[in-house]
């Protein structure tokens, strides 16, 4: 008869200590982004946000497009960790002075809601959440879904400028690129036909789309929207620092909707990608089922949105809590 080994009492309690200290690395893996992550160190801050978007909406109406790109170009590269809102230093450039940020303003209303988090909570809130809850909020300003997005970011403390263009896909690049740019972080064909659902409001500058109009203009354009381009872009050569924009969408221009699928495929996308999405084969019956169905256009959109606001946050003791957005502390 075989014997029956007993583990020894030692034995035993190494091994419950070695679970034990298991679990605690698997629970500080999961310890990250959450739902409500401040509701015992700033019950308040979700609501303050939302109350200091509401208002800049009220004074400002294009915010609501800014805190939507500055959710894209800050997420989308590298980490949600609002790196984004740097300014420069003597050795580091802003992602917010390259190339691929052409456009971007109301920065310095970041700065608003910061301080009214400060007044509240010193020390609590970080940028990178406020910009991931300022897109969220200036999204249902502007027609679109309310999305429940989880919290609990840290501020980085560098500027990913130098390495900008390796994660952004351009407005004149393959869709081939701009697929694969978008599958690296986790989102799929749907979602990035829903995400640039975003050309649905605001307006582009000029210095983006005269390739289309001079020396030639583009044969794929619709002739009737090219008049109106003509008018609204007359120089080949625009000055950038010039007021001269085009609206995304002329019927729609202030509301997040599907008009901007139907746009496309009538021709009247104003930027190369505009057009390559009604067109390119893996795109186009995503472009088609949006423009017909405004409720498929938000379940996608809200899906994408949420991938790209938990794409490798810094979370727990990583990074820090800024006291001011556009500075890291050390400069402070």
């Amino acid at each position: 008869m075989q014997a029956t080994i007993m583990p020894s009492t030692t034995t035993a309690l190494f091994i419950l200590t070695l679970l034990y200290l298991c679990s605690l690395s698997a629970s500080a893996e999961n310890e990250g982004l959450s739902m409500n992550f401040y509701r015992d160190s700033c019950p308040q801050a979700e609501e303050i946000i939302k109350e200091q978007v509401q208002l800049l909406y009220k004074r400002h109406k294009n915010t609501a497009f800014s805190w939507l790109r500055n959710i894209f170009h800050d997420c989308f590269v590298e980490s949600c960790d609002a790196s984004l809102l740097l300014d420069s230093t003597r050795r580091v450039m802003s992602e917010k002075e390259a190339d691929r940020s052409f456009g971007m303003r109301n920065f310095r209303y970041m700065e608003n809601i910061k301080e009214a988090l400060e007044r509240e909570c010193p020390g609590v809130v970080s940028c990178a959440d406020i910009l991931v809850l300022s897109a969220r909020d200036g999204i249902v300003s502007v027609g679109g879904p309310h999305i429940p997005l989880k919290t609990g970011r840290r501020d980085g403390r560098r500027s990913r400028a130098d390495i900008l263009e390796q994660h952004l896909p351009d407005h004149n690049e393959s869709m081939s690129v701009v697929l694969d740019r978008f599958a690296n972080i986790g989102i799929d064909t749907a979602g990035v036909v829903a995400l640039l659902g975003s050309h649905s409001v605001g307006r582009t500058h000029c210095v983006k789309l005269v390739h289309r109009l001079y020396p030639e203009v583009d044969p794929a354009l619709n002739p009737g929207h090219v008049e109106h381009m003509l008018y609204k872009c007359p120089d080949p050569i625009p000055d950038p620092k010039a007021v001269q924009y085009v609206r995304n969408d002329r019927g729609t221009p202030m509301k997040l909707d599907n008009n901007y699928y139907r746009n496309i495929l009538d021709n009247k996308g104003l930027l190369i990608v505009d057009h390559q999405l009604a067109t390119d084969k893996r795109t186009k019956p995503y472009v088609k089922k949006m423009a017909k169905s405004q409720e498929y256009f938000f379940r996608e959109f809200a899906r994408a949105i949420t991938i790209l606001s938990e794409n490798n946050p810094l979370t727990g003791t990583k990074g820090e809590i800024r006291k001011q957005c556009n500075l890291a502390n050390k400069l402070h």
